[in-house]
C-alpha cells in the first residue's frame, strides 16, 4: 500500500515514511529514521497533520520575512530599474487599458512579460516609487514560492521534513537575493510562482487524470510564460516527476532503498505521456518565437563573431561547475559576472567537465535513488536557457538564472542525505543539528548580501570588488558617481573599464562627457569620434548629439547642425537632436523654426527644460500670453531650478 495523499485533498498523508504497509498506515512508526524519528517531537504540537503543515508553511514564511528584513532600507538601482519603473512612463501610471495594452505589446529592453508590466505597474499605483513598497511585494512572492514549494513536494512525495528543508534551502539561499532583492527582477520570482503552481496542478492531474485538471495546468503554464519565458523548461520537468516521484513510466515494484516511493499515480505508456505534453510544447513555441523577437528587436543577443561558438561551450561547462561550488558555498555573489572575451586555461575546461561527466554517471547508476537522476537533470535542463549558448547580454552567469535549477539539487542533496542516514540508523536530532546550523548560516549571508543591493553606490562597488575585468560595473559606477558631481571618481572607473574594453562605447561616451565639462574640447571631439562608430544605435545618436553641442559651443553652427541631424536621422524618436537644432535656429534669430522644433521635441519627451526654451522662443516671438502658459506649467515643477540653470546654459552655450 502507498503512503500517499488522496485525490480529493491534495494534503500531505499522516504517515511519513513511503514503505508503510497497510498493517502500519494508521499508526506513527517508532522507527529511528530521520523521518519518523521527528514525529513525536512534534505531534504534541497540534493533533492533526493539516495543522503542522500550516504551522511549518508559516516557520518559512516568517523565515524569509526575517532574512529579507533589511530590504526596507533599499533603493532603486541603476541596473534596469530605472527603465523598468522609475522612468518608464506607462509603468508608472499604474493598471489602466493603456498599460495592459502596452504590457501585451511592446518588447521593450528584449522582453515580453506582460504579466511582469502589469505588476510592477500595480505597485506604482499602490506604492508610487517607495521603493520599500515594490521590494516587500518581491518578498512575499518568494516566501510563497518557499511555501508552496514545500506543499508541491510534500504532496507529490509524502516526506514532511525533507520537503521542509528544501524549501528552507530555497528561501534562505543568498544566490536567490538578486532575484527578490532586485526590483526589476520581479519576472523571475512571479514566474516562479506560476511554475511551481503548475508543477502542483500536473500532480494533482496524474492522480485522476481529466480535462479540468488539465487545464489548469495548460492556464498556470502560460502565467508563467507571461511573466518570463525561463519557465519554458517546464514540460522537461514533468517528464522528469513521470519518473520520480509518480512513477507514471518505468514503474519500480520496489527497492532495496527505503527512500523510494511507489508509484502514487496511474503508470502510463511513454507514448501517452508524450502526446500528453504536445499542448504544453506549443505554448513553449509560441514564448520561444516571441522572446527570440523580443531579445532581437533590443540587440540584446550576441553574434557569433563576439562570442564565439567554442567560447560558449566552454563558458557553459564551467559555469556549470560553478554554480555547483556556488550552491555549496555561495560567496562572493555579484550582480553581473562578466563574460571572458578569450577561451579558458584547457585544464579549467577538462575539470569542470569530466565533474559533470562523474556525476551524471554516478546518478545513472544509482538507478534505485530516483531522485538523484530527477534532481540531477532538472539543474542541467532548467538552466539550458540560461547557460549563454544564445549568448543574451554581457553574462557568463548570473544568480537569478539559478532560481529554479537550484531546487534540483536541493532535492537531490537533501534525499540522499536523509538516504544515507536511514539506512545507517542516524537520528533525525543528530542530522538536525547541523542541517539547522547551515540554513542559520545561509540566513545570515542573505541577510548580509541584501546590504550590497542597498544603494547604487554600494551595488556597483560590491560588484567591482568581487570581480575581474567588469566593464559594465566600471562603467554603471563611474555614470553614477559623475551624476553625483563626483566627476573625477567617475573619471578613475570610466579609465579603468576603456583599460578592460578600450572600444567600450559607453566609457569612451562617459570619458568624452567628463573632459567636456573640464573644456578639454579636443579630448572630448577624440571620445566622441570613437562612439560614431559603435554598433549600438542609441549611443550613435547621443555621441552625435554631443559632438553637435561641442561645435556649436565653439562656433561652428554649421557643422553642429550636420552633427544634429544625423542623431535626429538615427534616432528620431528622441527629442535632444531637435532641442539642438532649435538652438541653432533660435541663435540665428529664426524663432518661428525654433519654437516649431521645440514644440516638436515635447513630443518625443516632456520635460521641463525643453518648456522653458519654448517659453523663451514664445517670448522672443511676442507670443507673451503663451509663454506664461508654458513657462507656469515648467515653474510647478519640484526641479524647476535645476531646469532652470540648465536652460540658461543652453542658451548661452556653456
Amino acid at each position: 500500500m502507498s503512503s500517499r495523499p488522496s485525490d480529493s485533498m491534495p494534503q500531505p498523508p499522516k504517515g511519513l515514511s513511503s514503505s508503510s504497509t497497510a498493517s502500519t498506515a494508521s499508526t506513527v512508526s517508532t522507527s529511528t529514521g530521520p523521518e519518523r524519528a521527528l514525529v513525536p517531537a512534534t505531534s504534541n504540537l497540534f493533533q492533526s497533520s493539516r495543522d503542522r503543515t500550516v504551522l511549518l508553511c508559516l516557520v518559512l514564511a516568517v523565515a524569509v520575512l526575517i532574512s529579507y528584513n533589511p530590504i526596507k532600507h533599499n533603493g532603486f538601482v541603476n541596473w534596469d530599474d530605472d527603465m523598468y519603473i522609475t522612468n518608464n512612463a506607462q509603468v508608472r501610471s499604474g493598471v489602466t487599458l493603456a498599460t495592459v495594452k502596452w504590457a501585451f505589446t511592446t518588447y521593450s529592453f528584449a522582453n515580453w512579460a506582460p504579466l511582469s508590466w502589469l505588476s510592477h505597474a500595480l505597485d506604482c499605483q499602490l506604492f508610487g516609487l517607495n521603493a520599500e513598497g515594490h521590494h516587500y511585494v518581491s518578498v512575499l512572492i518568494h516566501a510563497a514560492n518557499a511555501v508552496v514549494l514545500f506543499l508541491l513536494l510534500q504532496y507529490a512525495t509524502g516526506f514532511r521534513w525533507r520537503s521542509l528543508m528544501v524549501a528552507a534551502l530555497f528561501a534562505l539561499h543568498p544566490v536567490n537575493v538578486e532575484s527578490v532583492a532586485w526590483a526589476a527582477e520581479r519576472k523571475n520570482v512571479l514566474s516562479m510562482l506560476f511554475f511551481l503552481l503548475a508543477l502542483y496542478a500536473y500532480v494533482w492531474y496524474t492522480r485522476k487524470p481529466g480535462l479540468l485538471r488539465y487545464a489548469s495546468v495548460f492556464f498556470l503554464f502560460a502565467m508563467g510564460l507571461l511573466s518570463k519565458s525561463q519557465v519554458i523548461t517546464l514540460p522537461f520537468v514533468l517528464w522528469l516527476w513521470d519518473y520520480w516521484p509518480l512513477q507514471r513510466i518505468f514503474p519500480s515494484v520496489a527497492t532495496t532503498s527505503t527512500m523510494e516511493q511507489r508509484p502514487s499515480s496511474p503508470v502510463r505508456h511513454s507514448a501517452t505521456l508524450i502526446l500528453e505534453k504536445l499542448p504544453l510544447f506549443a505554448l513553449c513555441a509560441a514564448s520561444a518565437i516571441i522572446t527570440t523577437r523580443a531579445e532581437a528587436a533590443g540587440g540584446a543577443i550576441k553574434s557569433l563573431s563576439q562570442y564565439g561558438l567554442l567560447l560558449r561551450l566552454e563558458t557553459a561547462v564551467v559555469s556549470y561547475a560553478r554554480y555547483l561550488g556556488m550552491a555549496l558555498w555561495p560567496s562572493k555573489l555579484a550582480a553581473l559576472y562578466p563574460h571572458p572575451t578569450k577561451l579558458y586555461p584547457g585544464w579549467e575546461v577538462i575539470a569542470a567537465l569530466l565533474l559533470l561527466l562523474l556525476i551524471t554517471a554516478v546518478v545513472l547508476y544509482q538507478k534505485k535513488r530516483r531522485y538523484l537522476a530527477v534532481g540531477w537533470f532538472w539543474f542541467l535542463g532548467t538552466m539550458v536557457p540560461m547557460i549563454g549558448l544564445v549568448q543574451v547580454g554581457f553574462q557568463a552567469m548570473a544568480d537569478r538564472f539559478a532560481y529554479i535549477p537550484y531546487i534540483g539539487l536541493f532535492l537531490l542533496m537533501t534525499w540522499l542525505i536523509a538516504d544515507w542516514a536511514e539506512v545507517h540508523r542516524i537520528s533525525a536530532r543528530t542530522i538536525a543539528i547541523p542541517a539547522v546550523l547551515y540554513l542559520l548560516l545561509l540566513g545570515t549571508l542573505t541577510y548580509r548580501q541584501i546590504s550590497y543591493w542597498n544603494d547604487i553606490e554600494s551595488f556597483w562597488r560590491r560588484t567591482v570588488a568581487v570581480t575581474k575585468d567588469n566593464y559594465v560595473a566600471e562603467v554603471n559606477l563611474g555614470e553614477f558617481l559623475y551624476s553625483h558631481g563626483r566627476t573625477d571618481e567617475a573619471a578613475v572607473h570610466f579609465r579603468s573599464a576603456l583599460a578592460i574594453f578600450p572600444q567600450g562605447p559607453s566609457a569612451n561616451l562617459n570619458l568624452g562627457a567628463y573632459e567636456d565639462s573640464r573644456g578639454n574640447i579636443p579630448a572630448a571631439i577624440e571620445q566622441y569620434e570613437k562612439v560614431t562608430r559603435a554598433s549600438d544605435a542609441g549611443l550613435r545618436a547621443t555621441a552625435y548629439g554631443n559632438l553637435g553641442f561641442v561645435y556649436r559651443r565653439i562656433g561652428q553652427a554649421a557643422i553642429a547642425k550636420q552633427y544634429f541631424e544625423t542623431a535626429f536621422q538615427i534616432a528620431p524618436e528622441r527629442a535632444r537632436a531637435l532641442v539642438g537644432l532649435g538652438l541653432l535656429a533660435q541663435d540665428r534669430g529664426d524663432l518661428a523654426e525654433a519654437v516649431r522644433l521645440y514644440s516638436l521635441a515635447l513630443t518625443r519627451q516632456r520635460s521641463d527644460v525643453q518648456l522653458l526654451l519654448l517659453a523663451q522662443g514664445l517670448l522672443q516671438e511676442g507670443r507673451t500670453s503663451e509663454a506664461r502658459s508654458v513657462y507656469e506649467e515648467a515653474a510647478r515643477s519640484e526641479s524647476f531650478q535645476d531646469a532652470e540653470k540648465e536652460a540658461r546654459d543652453l542658451l548661452t552655450g556653456k
